[in-house]
């Protein structure tokens, strides 16, 4: 568990695992390397899952979770996400932890922190605002290292490239 947040369940973990799978897919298609994936919280049944495609979609829009939360709300046929969980390998960044309120998100599970852009606990804490309309229970920190690990390792092989 980690500051200002729950304690991670078996289920959380298993869904950052996959979340990093789909993160590793982005890093391979020169991506940054972040996944994500939207669950039922009382089943784990998976509704949605993606990697970031800003790159190949050409849409600063095309976070993992930003993608993963929409089509979420396809497959459920209603734009509110109540009953689920977001599992993401990196702390949201404003427009996606605004996401995650006007969706109403039960809980959001991320792994590594974002000192840059992070909106969940980093530079804000716009998910459980207790300003706004809805607040996402927050598990922050899940498998962290493996994430962190993932991104640290795509952007130095970025900067050797162009090195």
């Amino acid at each position: 568990m980690g500051l200002g947040g729950q304690e991670a369940s078996a289920l959380d973990v298993k869904m950052m695992r996959c979340a990093l799978e789909l993160a590793r897919k982005a890093g391979r298609d020169l991506e940054v390397p972040v996944g994500a994936v939207v669950y039922e919280t009382a089943t784990g049944k998976v509704l949605a899952s993606a990697h970031n495609r800003r790159e190949k979609d050409l849409d600063p829009s095309a976070h993992a979770e930003f993608i993963a939360m929409r089509e979420a709300s396809r497959t459920l046929q209603s734009w509110r996400l109540t009953g689920c969980s977001v599992a993401v390998t990196l702390e949201p960044c404003p427009m996606c932890a605004g996401m995650i309120v006007n969706s109403r998100i039960d809980r959001l599970v991320y792994g590594a922190a974002d000192p840059k852009a992070g909106a969940v606990r980093s530079l804000m804490r716009l998910a459980d605002d207790p300003r706004l309309n809805h607040r996402a229970q927050i598990v922050p920190g899940v498998l962290a290292e493996e994430c962190s690990q993932e991104l640290r390792g795509f952007f130095k092989t970025l900067r050797s490239r162009k090195g």
